[in-house]
């Protein structure tokens, strides 16, 4: 690895429905398997789900991803139909552009784009 990374893992009764959700709507790709896990990556942004029983499924949080552009978004914004619970729109108090929706289990899920070049 040549730089610095994370992940961040959640648990969840659906793996399977939940991996199949995030990489045939969001576009998310399986970058590896493991035991009772599995990790998923959309660009640098790395995440993944692991079994739990039925009601521990960790639904604390929000995955955000990040477009270069707003037809991104509502690209995003037409794949996820009826989970989105918004359509897209300016967030000036965040100088973004974004909708949330839900993933299978109930997860906050958010699609954005900076409207101006945020810091390096």
């Amino acid at each position: 690895m040549s730089h610095p990374g994370g992940l961040v893992f959640v648990r969840t009764a659906a793996r399977e429905r939940v991996v199949d959700w995030y990489t045939d709507v969001v576009g998310a790709d399986v970058w590896l398997e493991q035991p009772g896990c599995t990790i998923l990556a959309h660009g640098d942004f790395r995440f993944g789900f692991c079994d739990a029983d039925a009601g521990d499924t960790e639904t604390e949080g929000i995955l955000t991803f990040v477009y270069p552009d707003r037809a991104g978004v509502d690209r995003l914004h037409e794949r996820v139909g009826d989970a989105a619970r918004e359509a897209p729109h300016v967030n000036e108090r965040y100088d973004i552009y974004q909708f949330f929706a839900d993933d299978p289990d109930g997860r906050t899920v958010e699609f954005q784009t900076f409207l101006h070049e945020p810091p390096a």
